[in-house]
């Protein structure tokens, strides 16, 4: 019998930094992350490639729940 894949753990984040007089890097980064306005919030799942834009714009935004 075929098994259930484990749920993927997700992470959301909120903007809270605007990318106004930003590299363009930064500004691709949130939009990668679904972000674009200052105080949207997007869960994604919890990768490694997610991690490391995180990491990238930590000074715009703030990981609001993660598992």
């Amino acid at each position: 019998m075929a098994q259930k894949p484990a749920a993927a753990a997700t992470i959301t984040v909120e903007q809270i930094g605007s990318p106004i007089r930003r590299e363009a890097k930064q500004r691709q980064t949130l939009i990668g992350l679904k972000l674009n306005k200052l105080h949207r919030t997007s869960t994604l799942e919890d990768t490694p490639a997610v991690r490391g834009m995180i990491e990238k714009v930590k000074h715009l935004v703030r990981v609001v729940d993660g598992q």
